[in-house]
Protein backbone atom coordinates (compact mmCIF):
# COMPACT_ATOMS: atom_id res chain seq x y z
CA UNK A 1 0.00 0.00 0.00
CA UNK A 2 1.44 3.47 -1.04
CA UNK A 3 1.68 6.11 1.54
CA UNK A 4 -1.26 8.58 0.89
CA UNK A 5 -3.35 5.03 0.78
CA UNK A 6 -2.19 3.97 3.78
CA UNK A 7 -2.81 7.72 5.21
CA UNK A 8 -6.35 7.75 3.65
CA UNK A 9 -6.67 4.68 5.28
CA UNK A 10 -5.77 6.10 8.76
CA UNK A 11 -8.25 8.94 8.03
CA UNK A 12 -10.62 6.79 7.36
CA UNK A 13 -10.28 4.65 11.03
CA UNK A 14 -10.29 7.72 12.43
CA UNK A 15 -13.32 9.26 11.29
CA UNK A 16 -14.90 5.83 11.58
CA UNK A 17 -14.16 6.19 15.52
CA UNK A 18 -17.02 9.03 15.89
CA UNK A 19 -15.01 10.58 17.94
CA UNK A 20 -16.35 13.85 19.72
CA UNK A 21 -14.66 16.82 17.76
CA UNK A 22 -14.51 19.19 21.53
CA UNK A 23 -12.40 16.10 23.07
CA UNK A 24 -8.81 16.76 23.27
CA UNK A 25 -7.93 13.38 22.03
CA UNK A 26 -9.75 13.76 19.01
CA UNK A 27 -7.54 16.93 18.39
CA UNK A 28 -4.46 15.61 18.71
CA UNK A 29 -5.16 12.25 16.29
CA UNK A 30 -6.05 15.36 13.91
CA UNK A 31 -2.99 17.47 14.45
CA UNK A 32 -1.14 13.78 14.21
CA UNK A 33 -2.85 13.24 10.64
CA UNK A 34 -1.89 17.04 9.37
CA UNK A 35 1.77 16.42 10.27
CA UNK A 36 1.00 12.58 8.70
CA UNK A 37 0.04 14.61 5.40
CA UNK A 38 2.82 17.05 5.21
CA UNK A 39 5.35 14.51 5.90
CA UNK A 40 4.17 12.31 3.04
CA UNK A 41 3.47 15.31 0.62
CA UNK A 42 7.30 16.92 1.10
CA UNK A 43 8.14 12.43 0.96
CA UNK A 44 6.02 13.02 -3.05
CA UNK A 45 8.27 16.07 -3.62
CA UNK A 46 11.29 14.45 -2.90
CA UNK A 47 10.74 11.53 -4.79
CA UNK A 48 9.61 13.90 -7.79
CA UNK A 49 12.82 15.59 -7.51
CA UNK A 50 15.37 12.83 -7.44
CA UNK A 51 13.51 10.92 -10.56
CA UNK A 52 13.85 14.26 -12.10
CA UNK A 53 18.00 14.17 -10.83
CA UNK A 54 17.79 10.24 -12.15
CA UNK A 55 16.90 11.90 -15.72
CA UNK A 56 19.79 14.37 -15.33
CA UNK A 57 22.40 12.07 -14.42
CA UNK A 58 21.69 9.11 -17.35
CA UNK A 59 21.38 12.38 -19.57
CA UNK A 60 25.23 13.23 -18.37
CA UNK A 61 25.90 9.77 -18.65
CA UNK A 62 25.19 9.43 -22.29
CA UNK A 63 27.02 12.73 -22.92
CA UNK A 64 30.20 12.07 -20.89
CA UNK A 65 29.99 8.41 -23.20
CA UNK A 66 29.51 10.33 -26.51
CA UNK A 67 32.33 12.34 -25.29
CA UNK A 68 34.59 9.18 -23.97
CA UNK A 69 33.61 7.96 -26.96
CA UNK A 70 35.22 11.41 -29.33
CA UNK A 71 38.48 11.81 -27.31
CA UNK A 72 39.08 7.92 -27.05
CA UNK A 73 38.16 6.44 -30.02
CA UNK A 74 39.97 5.78 -33.05
CA UNK A 75 37.36 6.04 -35.60
CA UNK A 76 37.06 9.32 -34.69
CA UNK A 77 41.07 10.70 -35.18
CA UNK A 78 41.02 13.15 -37.55
CA UNK A 79 43.96 11.05 -39.84
CA UNK A 80 42.35 8.32 -42.12
CA UNK A 81 45.16 7.05 -43.54
CA UNK A 82 47.30 4.28 -42.45
CA UNK A 83 50.55 6.22 -41.50
CA UNK A 84 49.56 7.02 -38.53
CA UNK A 85 49.03 3.48 -37.06
CA UNK A 86 51.20 2.01 -35.26
CA UNK A 87 52.70 -0.44 -37.12
CA UNK A 88 56.10 -2.55 -36.81
CA UNK A 89 58.42 -3.43 -39.91
CA UNK A 90 61.37 -5.97 -40.29
CA UNK A 91 64.64 -4.43 -41.31
CA UNK A 92 67.56 -6.60 -42.24
CA UNK A 93 71.32 -5.12 -41.43
CA UNK A 94 72.99 -4.90 -44.57
CA UNK A 95 76.28 -5.40 -42.57
CA UNK A 96 75.88 -8.31 -40.26
CA UNK A 97 72.37 -9.95 -41.64
CA UNK A 98 70.89 -9.08 -38.37
CA UNK A 99 66.51 -9.04 -38.09
CA UNK A 100 65.58 -5.81 -36.50
CA UNK A 101 61.92 -4.86 -35.67
CA UNK A 102 61.45 -0.85 -36.58
CA UNK A 103 58.02 1.35 -35.30
CA UNK A 104 57.13 4.60 -37.76
CA UNK A 105 58.52 6.85 -35.34
CA UNK A 106 62.26 4.89 -36.07
CA UNK A 107 61.32 4.68 -39.81
CA UNK A 108 60.31 8.46 -39.85
CA UNK A 109 63.55 9.83 -38.42
CA UNK A 110 65.47 8.57 -40.87
CA UNK A 111 68.09 6.28 -39.26
CA UNK A 112 69.56 4.31 -36.39
CA UNK A 113 72.18 2.35 -35.44
CA UNK A 114 72.03 -1.34 -35.63
CA UNK A 115 72.06 -2.76 -32.17
CA UNK A 116 73.90 -5.87 -33.23
CA UNK A 117 77.03 -4.25 -35.12
CA UNK A 118 76.48 -0.68 -34.94
CA UNK A 119 76.46 0.39 -38.37
CA UNK A 120 74.07 3.25 -38.93
CA UNK A 121 71.12 2.44 -41.17
CA UNK A 122 69.68 5.17 -42.62
CA UNK A 123 66.05 4.91 -44.16
CA UNK A 124 64.27 7.38 -46.98
CA UNK A 125 60.29 7.34 -45.65
CA UNK A 126 58.07 8.40 -48.01
CA UNK A 127 54.78 8.91 -46.31
CA UNK A 128 51.50 8.06 -48.91
CA UNK A 129 49.50 10.22 -46.70
CA UNK A 130 47.00 12.88 -48.55
CA UNK A 131 46.85 17.19 -48.10
CA UNK A 132 44.66 16.41 -45.05
CA UNK A 133 47.04 13.95 -42.93
CA UNK A 134 47.90 14.71 -39.25
CA UNK A 135 51.60 13.46 -39.08
CA UNK A 136 54.21 15.55 -39.73
CA UNK A 137 55.62 13.60 -42.63
CA UNK A 138 55.15 16.26 -45.26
Amino acid sequence: METMESLGYLKGLIDGLDLDASKKETKVFNAIINVLENLTEDIEDMTEGLELVGEQIDQIDEDLADLEEFVYDEEFDDCDCDCCDDEEYEVVCPCCGEEIIVDDETLEEGKFECPNCGEVLEFDFDCECDDDCCCDCE
